[in-house]
């Protein structure tokens, strides 16, 4: 049988109360036994002295034995409870007043008899002569013949009479009434601790239900607030809360994951585009070189070579971004910072773009001086950063326009700003902008790989890159890197000795 939690503690309960109830009701009614022998023993214990003094029990020849029986007819009229018994030094039983048949006993101990005469505490149990094993509240005094103690007189103080009209009694209405009020107080303690324990798990059955319906595509994006009963301490409220927190951490993770799936699936698919389109035009034009090699024109042969090689090109330059993301995104490039011109890389790169700049009718607009801004980062990674905003930039200005690349003081750091004039970033598409692979205008930025491996290089150097928008402008790149303030001092005094 299958119990639940609260069950199980009700049951536990119940039984423990049970047992409790029993032990108390026993030690109650073992309590009530001995006083009621201490209040006996404690009235009657000079009962032997007082008929010894009274009574002829002995002669010159000693101890009377018969003498018993005419004392224990007189005794029951007055009190019906005792049993007498004569007893000699010894402890053997010498005289009574039992029927014949019904002693059990041929000696009794004396052991407690001296712990009774010596004033010991009570009640103090002797031997039953009519019990072969019983013990029973008494009172005793000693026999003094010629100076010298002879035997002593046995008082059984609680009668077969009396243990016979107890018996009957046993079920009686005090019994009765005994035992309806401690079952009365066990059922409403009972009910006392059902309740409390109702009460106690409640919020653990909550708690559980809300484990068993959990759906982590469920989960709300934000925290629920912490109970207020986290507050007093209490075990069950901390664990609803942390609870609580892990079931929106959880769903964090899981949308995380998914989109990462997502993203994965999106480039793989980008890059596989983007790769069967130049392999498929380089495939075309080497099997045409292949097979109409003969019938070609040696100007034929060189444009076909010249568009295979171009194609060849793109090709190696998806496969290198794709291990340049690769190594980045799994910890295998580390920036090494050193301090550099800023504006010394910018022109530098400028130089390198252009004749591709005046290929396409695009001009470069700068805004800052040779030989000022020097920063501290990985000279290398931030020439990566820059040649790709440089490639963007050319690849999405109309004939005509202009990229504008400036330098600007932000603090503590020196802000870059790179701009076009082409159609700009559509706002459905700036969401996760440098994070997956997207197409602008049906042309896609170095396989959609480019703005992701700036925005890396750039975490790296635990710098943000982020897109703002200028009236009149396409799109534009802003990113700060940190001025090293010593070196641009001295560079600075350089200068002005120079000039």
């Amino acid at each position: 049988m299958k119990l639940t939690l609260s069950q199980r503690l009700s049951l536990v309960f119940a039984l423990l109360l049970l047992v409790c109830c029993s032990t108390s009701a026993w030690l109650q009614v073992r309590s009530n036994r001995m006083h009621e022998l201490e209040v006996v023993q404690g009235l009657s214990r000079d009962l032997a002295g007082h008929i010894a003094q009274d009574t002829q029990l002995m002669d010159a020849n000693g101890l009377m034995p018969n003498a018993l029986r005419a004392l224990f007819s007189q005794l029951m009229l007055v009190n019906p409870s005792v049993e007498l018994y004569l007893l000699d030094s010894q402890g053997r039983i010498v005289g009574n007043a039992a029927p014949a048949g019904r002693l059990r006993r041929e000696q009794v101990d004396l052991a407690p008899i001296r712990r009774l005469l010596a004033g010991d505490p009570l009640p103090i149990l002797g031997d039953d002569p009519r019990s072969s094993d019983g013990r029973k509240v008494f009172s005793a005094a000693p026999l003094m013949v010629d100076g010298r103690r002879a035997g002593y007189l046995y008082v059984v103080l609680l009668s077969e009479e009396h243990d016979r009209i107890a018996e009957r009694g046993a079920n009686g209405a005090a019994l009765n009434i005994a035992l309806w009020s401690i079952a009365l107080v066990a059922l409403l303690c009972l009910i006392a601790g059902l309740t409390a324990f109702a009460l106690i798990t409640r919020p653990l059955r909550t708690l559980t239900e809300r484990v068993g319906q959990f759906d982590i595509d469920a989960v709300p994006r934000v925290p629920a607030p912490v109970p207020e009963r986290t507050k007093t301490q209490d075990e069950i409220a901390v664990l609803e809360a942390t609870f609580q927190q892990m079931q929106v951490r959880l769903s964090e993770q899981w949308r995380s994951l998914t989109r990462q799936d997502q993203e994965r699936r999106e480039l793989v698919a980008n890059i596989s585009h983007d790769l069967r389109t130049p392999l498929s035009s380089l495939h075309g034009y080497l099997e045409t070189l292949s097979l109409k090699d003969a019938s070609l024109s040696p100007e034929e042969r060189r444009r076909y070579l010249g568009i295979a090689l171009d194609q060849s090109r793109k090709v190696g330059g998806l496969a290198q971004s794709l291990l340049e993301l690769v190594r980045l995104e799994h910890g295998f490039v580390q920036p090494i910072l050193e301090p550099f011109s800023l504006s010394d890389l910018l022109q530098d790169l400028l130089q390198k773009f252009e004749l591709t700049a005046e290929a396409r009718q695009v001009r470069f607009e700068t805004g800052f001086k040779p030989g000022t801004w020097v920063v501290c980062a990985d000279l290398g990674l931030i020439e990566r950063v820059l040649t790709n905003l440089f490639d963007n930039a050319l690849r999405h200005t109309p004939a005509g326009g202009e990229i504008e690349i400036s330098l600007q003081a932000e603090g503590p750091q020196v802000q870059v700003r790179v701009s076009d004039s082409g159609p700009g970033i559509a706002a459905e598409l700036r969401e996760g902008l440098f994070l997956r692979p997207f197409n602008i205008g049906g042309a896609r930025r170095d396989g959609g790989l480019g703005l992701r491996i700036v925005h890396r290089i750039l975490q790296l150097h635990g710098v943000s890159i982020r897109l703002v928008d200028e009236p009149g402008r396409g799109a534009t790149f802003c990113f700060a890197l940190p001025v090293e303030v010593k070196t641009a001092e001295a560079w600075a005094e350089q200068s002005r000795h120079v000039d």
